[in-house]
């Protein structure tokens, strides 16, 4: 059958793009030692929840309305769409859902659709994964000097769990990255790091990955919230986009702009660690801050910022997951 032809064809091209960590790793949880080679068992396997068992009915969902989409896209459309969800849409469970539509469907223009999306999404997961390779190097450039932060200052050994002092010093990297950096080629770093971590038994070394994530999706939620605020705030009073920036780069020096307790709240969790989550959101909530509103604060933002992104992408799926453990903390208190 053609379908059976075009999976076996395109599972050649099938990848999962990112930067691995070293094959020259130390057996110790306090060292990481990297060189600058891939390592293609790293690239096999995800560490994200969801990448590793069969897809849910809510994923598959998500699936079929990226190939509708995708097949209905201009050629010339693909490779943005792509490379903003090259995760999902290059791996072989992705060209298995197409071919089991294409088996089912009895219309002949769509059957045919769905082949030549097959077909050209291999071209186009080659031409995307060519073009990256540079923004991958960079990324794993910016991710090594995450992870570096996580070191002792005097010996550059990995002591987990980390202090208070060596996650700020890896918040302060993150937080000094541009927006265009904290891609899904420096997710696609992190994950790959982590599953080759794992592989070794480093588990200290995946804490600190784990670590890298939280902050990159407190970091850029906070942004994102920022930046909507002053979108809305612009068009309400009409002025245009450089009033909109200008409120942008006044967060960027600490005002955060917003103004009601459970915002402001909600803020402050954003950027600190995880562990003291409990006692803020504990603390917020005996003074002025109903559970609640707080719940509702991070319930809009989850609307209005994880909803925008791409579905399916990394992003989409670890600033999902944050918000979603920061709402089971909020309920749990």
């Amino acid at each position: 059958m053609k379908c059976i032809y075009l999976l076996i064809f395109a599972a050649r091209f099938c990848v999962c793009l990112g930067f691995a960590p070293p094959k020259t790793v130390r057996c110790t949880h306090r060292r990481f030692l990297s060189s600058n080679s891939q390592d293609d068992a790293a690239r096999s396997n995800s560490r994200f929840e969801g990448m590793q068992r069969d897809p849910t009915a809510s994923e598959l969902a998500v699936m079929d309305d990226m190939i509708t989409k995708l097949s209905n896209a201009k050629p010339y459309e693909l490779p943005n769409a792509v490379s903003r969800a090259i995760r999902v849409v290059s791996s072989p469970r992705f060209f298995l859902r197409i071919a089991e539509r294409a088996d089912v469907t009895t219309d002949a223009m769509e059957k045919e659709k769905l082949s030549a999306l097959a077909d050209n999404l291999v071209n186009t997961i080659q031409a995307v994964v060519s073009m990256t390779e540079d923004t991958l190097d960079e990324r794993a450039k910016e991710v090594e000097k995450v992870v570096k932060a996580a070191s002792e200052p005097d010996s550059g050994e990995f002591l987990v769990p980390l202090s208070k002092e060596r996650v700020d010093a890896m918040r302060k990297e993150v937080e000094g990255l541009e927006e265009e950096s904290l891609n899904e080629g420096f997710l696609s770093t992190i994950d790959s790091w982590m599953n080759k971590a794992h592989q070794d038994g480093m588990d200290g070394m995946v804490t600190i990955m784990q670590t890298a994530l939280q902050i990159y999706a407190g970091t850029t939620i906070a942004r994102a919230r920022v930046r909507l605020q002053a979108n809305v705030g612009a068009a309400v009073s009409g002025e245009d986009q450089a009033a909109a920036d200008a409120v942008v780069d006044a967060t960027k020096k600490g005002d955060s702009g917003m103004n009601s307790a459970a915002s402001d709240l909600l803020e402050k969790l954003l950027h600190i660690d995880t562990d003291d989550w409990d006692v803020e959101i504990r603390s917020g909530i005996e003074n002025d801050v109903a559970k609640e509103d707080l719940v509702s604060e991070v319930q809009k933002t989850m609307e209005a910022v994880i909803l925008g992104l791409e579905n399916g992408s990394m992003a989409q799926r670890v600033q999902a997951e944050f918000l979603r453990e920061l709402v089971t903390r909020i309920e749990a208190v």
